[in-house]
């Protein structure tokens, strides 16, 4: 796979990350957020997935 095809997924998936957690009220910040509870990075993940989910069956 071409980097920067690599490149540009990483980054979307951070930016979703973000995105996701400022829409719950988590407070995330760049680098180590080892400050975080099991619940709100579950939280986090699970909305991520959520999302994806949603945009690939809007693309079929």
């Amino acid at each position: 796979m071409n980097n920067n095809i690599k490149q540009n997924a990483k980054e979307g998936l951070n930016n979703l990350k973000f995105e996701v957690a400022k829409e719950i009220g988590v407070n995330l910040k760049n680098g180590y957020n080892g400050d975080l509870t099991s619940k709100e990075a579950g939280h986090i993940g699970g909305n991520m997935v959520k999302k994806l989910i949603e945009k690939g069956e809007q693309s079929l």
